[in-house]
């Protein structure tokens, strides 16, 4: 079930929001449990099983930390001194919770990349007969890269001394499963909403701001990535296409990313804000940014803070001098690019941003982006950001390498590749594309223009959000990408 959906806004939607509201404050979180649960299972109904097996182990550890053992669990649960000594029972707890999560995620994301990998490298040793291409085929479960940062950041959470445990597994099964940042993002820390679980409030304002919210991401989504995204499959599936259409291609194609996962996040956030949660904002204008550092405080904030603080402070971040401090970079990144999905064009898309954060990083303020002005800057940072995309987009490495080619001039166009040219330059495809680049670099970001609603402001979401339901009902072309990371 995807949120740009019919059955979602009609039908699911309003039914978790009017059960949760007439659900007594302790029977909230139940509720919004069980239809989280519904949300998830409706693709496949034994990804369920997954979910709640890591959910309990995460919450078990957590108990176990905060107790420091399995005695005493139903004494109320205090907050663990931040830096202070854990003993060998908490520090087990945590390793289990951390080791149990990246085996689930590294069996079901990236078995079939290792077994692929396997029979590829023993072929070109000469050695057929231990290939393994008719191994079990491993389902990858939807949205498990999210939820099981998410968990893992409870444990973490607690050992550090961040936040206290819970001791009521509902609630925790809440916060790991709640629909409206389950299979997506974005990633919600256990601290950063350890209190809201325990006492919040729906207010008018909050629940009007959810509503703008939402409006907007649908419009996102479907006004603008849509569109984009089919001018960015017709170019990637054409083959060699000439200069302009591949430069044309990519560029939508940055569109459609963006807007589809930032039109997600907008529209989670704002379902959060209409169940009293309030999440931080996930994208801060990337492609405004003037360098690829820049770019990584604006894009997908909730996955970038993750790395740096569960992933690259814990390598030794910048403490341990300058070439460990590259290197942690440079393997944050490459983890990174590995984490949205198992392909070696994940993991170069990675490179190039680690090397990029490393060379601005090295380069400091004699950085060659300081003597350009400011469009120049934004210019150049988004021209690294479309070469990345690139990877990012292909499906194989050779369709990457064969696609920069074309970008290039360096590979020929194929007969019949001029017919590219008469669908993506359709006047509704220009026209779209325009808007987005307009949205991109001119208007203020959904986060920014809803902070104080105004009559204007409400009827224009009430006009996108007519306009987008509308337009849902005649596409035919509807997918979300972040689904299968």
């Amino acid at each position: 079930m995807v949120f740009s959906s019919h059955l979602f806004v009609f039908y699911f939607l309003p039914s978790a929001l009017l059960a949760y509201y007439l659900m007594p404050r302790r029977g909230q979180h139940l509720v919004l449990t069980l239809f989280s649960y519904v949300f998830y299972g409706w693709a496949n109904p034994r990804f369920v099983v997954l979910m709640f097996v890591s959910t309990a182990m995460d919450y078990l550890a957590g108990l176990v930390q905060a107790h420091n053992g399995f005695r005493g669990w139903r004494q109320p649960i205090e907050l663990l001194e931040p830096g202070g000594p854990r003993t060998r029972t908490q520090k087990a707890a945590l390793v289990i919770s951390v080791v149990s999560n990246l085996s689930l995620l590294g069996f079901f994301k990236y078995f079939n990349f290792a077994t692929d990998n396997y029979s590829s490298l023993v072929a070109l040793l000469g050695l057929p007969g231990l290939r393994l291409d008719h191994v079990l085929r491993v389902t990858l479960p939807l949205g498990i890269s999210f939820y099981t940062f998410q968990s893992m950041s409870y444990s973490i959470d607690v050992y550090r001394g961040h936040a206290r445990g819970m001791s009521n597994f509902i609630d925790f099964a809440c916060f790991v499963s709640m629909f409206p940042q389950l299979v997506a993002g974005p990633i919600i820390r256990f601290s950063e909403v350890a209190d809201q679980l325990r006492h919040r409030t729906v207010t008018l304002d909050k629940f009007a701001r959810g509503v703008a919210l939402f409006s907007t991401g649908l419009a996102m989504k479907v006004l603008l990535a849509n569109p984009c995204g089919k001018v960015a499959d017709t170019v990637f599936s054409a083959g060699h296409a000439a200069p302009v259409d591949a430069w044309f291609g990519v560029a939508a194609y940055a569109f459609q990313i963006f807007f589809d996962f930032a039109g997600y996040s907008e529209m989670a956030i704002g379902m959060g804000l209409l169940l009293g949660f309030v999440f931080a904002k996930n994208f801060d204008a990337p492609y405004r940014s003037e360098s690829i550092t820049e770019f990584w405080r604006r894009w997908h904030i909730s996955l970038s803070s993750w790395l740096r603080d569960y992933l690259y402070i814990p390598l030794g971040g910048n403490r341990k001098g300058r070439v460990r401090t590259y290197a942690n970079l440079m393997l944050t990144m490459l983890l990174g690019g590995l984490w949205h999905g198992a392909s070696w064009n994940f993991v170069i898309w990675g490179g190039i941003q680690g090397g990029m954060l490393a060379f601005e990083r090295s380069r400091g303020k004699s950085s060659p982006y300081q003597s350009l002005p400011r469009p120049a800057r934004v210019a150049l940072t988004f021209l690294v950001v479309l070469v990345s995309w690139v990877f990012f987009r292909a499906h194989t490495l050779r369709d990457a390498v064969g696609y920069l080619g074309c970008m290039m001039g360096a590979v020929p166009a194929q007969p019949g590749a001029h017919l590219v040219a008469g669908v993506i330059y359709r006047p509704y495809y220009v026209v779209t594309f325009l808007v987005a680049a307009v949205a991109v670099w001119c208007l203020p970001t959904p986060w920014e223009w809803t902070q104080k609603l105004t009559w204007r402001k409400a009827a224009a979401c009430a006009g996108l959000l007519w306009l987008s339901l509308i337009v849902l009902a005649i596409q035919a072309y509807n997918p979300f990408i972040y689904f299968i990371f």
